[in-house]
């Protein structure tokens, strides 16, 4: 039997009835990695938003980032911000939970309740720490499977979600096509680039290199590799936005009167980049990001499929996918999202695109941009018109 460890649901300002809390498998119910690993006991931490309708037919998983979390449009508990989809999951919105019961769940492998290298290993009570085996999106994918048959629900509205979380998107739709009737794909890829797989290793070996890591010990020790994380957070946010944002924002600004003449953040871009850091190591953990980032390397979504993008999404055809890029995204730009919509096309199945003018860069489906809500609007209405959602 599952066990659910979640407070009552609550009733937000919004009038929002939200839920969620952390769902724990027992042992012999393990998550088999692609590794040949398991993972047992699983705990699983989501948060929902709005009722599961009596039919069930009203579900949608929200899928995060890399940094991200299940409170996608709540509070967070560590920082006090708004959710992280705030603009995009609330009354009025393209996601409106008084129409949507809408899950997002922490991805394995995080530091937000769901079983990562900061949990207890139950055979040593000690986390886990380099011990925890390697994830794939795909064994996030499947643990995500495993709470939405424990919620009761059997069919997914959509699954929608941006980056990391739009190759889940593409994951579920090539793992489990017959639980979904939409899919929503945005600023995403089929496959990690040698690029990004770069930029990733850096973030790592800036974390390694930490004399606080201690091997992934850390914890044990009393002790975080803070510098380390902070560095990689500002390497990986640079590749979150764009030349023109960046120049538009900051340009060559100083943050004081004339030169420092040493190594101070004389300039505004420098002084916002160790901001970013500084606060990043104060809501995420060090081995996650090893492991996350390690995820999203591994992920090639034809590797499975004999390297043919197509065959992954040949069990496809009854799913309605919308994929959208943006203009100035060079983490994943709008070739790759091409490339998906080419796969599904040949695949025969029902695909739209849309490529978002903006010079928001990879970043913009967290920020303010208009076409991406009228976009997402737009196909969750005529979605739900063909599904007979009221």
């Amino acid at each position: 039997m599952t066990q659910t460890l979640a407070g009552a649901a609550i009733t937000d300002g919004d009038g929002v009835q939200t839920g969620g809390g952390v769902h724990r498998f027992p042992s012999d119910r393990p998550l088999r990695l692609e590794s040949g690993a398991s993972l047992a006991p699983l705990e699983v931490a989501y948060k929902t938003y709005g009722v599961l309708n009596a039919d069930k037919s009203n579900a949608v998983l929200v899928c995060h980032a890399l940094t991200g979390d299940q409170h996608a449009a709540s509070i967070h508990p560590v920082t006090g911000k708004p959710g992280w989809w705030s603009r995009v999951i609330g009354p009025g919105l393209p996601l409106d939970p008084g129409r949507y019961f809408i899950i997002c769940v922490n991805v394995i492998g995080g530091c937000m309740g769901s079983l990562g290298p900061s949990s207890i290993n139950p055979e040593t009570n000690k986390p886990y720490g380099l011990s925890f085996p390697v994830i794939t999106i795909a064994d996030m994918v499947r643990a995500q499977a495993m709470l939405i048959e424990a919620l009761g629900v059997d069919t997914l509205f959509a699954v929608v979600g941006g980056s990391m979380g739009g190759m889940q998107v593409l994951q579920w739709a090539a793992d489990y096509p017959e639980k979904l009737f939409s899919a929503v794909c945005i600023a995403a890829a089929p496959r990690h680039s040698a690029q990004n797989i770069a930029f990733h290793e850096v973030g790592r070996q800036a974390i390694m290199a930490d004399p606080d890591w201690r091997g992934g010990a850390y914890e044990e020790q009393g002790v975080r590799p803070e510098k380390g994380l902070a560095v990689a957070r500002m390497a990986a946010h640079i590749t979150y936005l764009s030349e023109p944002a960046l120049q538009r924002r900051f340009g060559r600004e100083l943050q004081r009167d004339g030169l420092s003449w040493g190594f101070d953040a004389d300039f505004q871009v420098e002084s916002y980049l160790r901001h970013q850091g500084a606060s990043f190591v104060d809501r995420f953990d060090a081995n996650s990001y090893l492991y996350i980032t390690r995820a999203l390397d591994y992920f090639d979504l034809a590797g499975a499929h004999g390297g043919v993008l197509v065959e992954a999404f040949r069990r496809a055809r009854n799913v309605r996918f919308c994929v959208l890029s943006f203009s100035s995204d060079w983490l994943y730009p709008t070739i790759e999202s091409r490339d998906i919509v080419r796969a599904l096309n040949a695949a025969g199945c029902r695909a739209s695109f849309a490529e978002i003018e903006t010079d928001k860069g990879h970043d913009a489906f967290f920020l303010d941009e208009p076409q991406l809500d009228l976009s997402l609007r737009g196909f969750f209405a005529s979605a739900a018109q063909v599904r007979g959602l009221k």
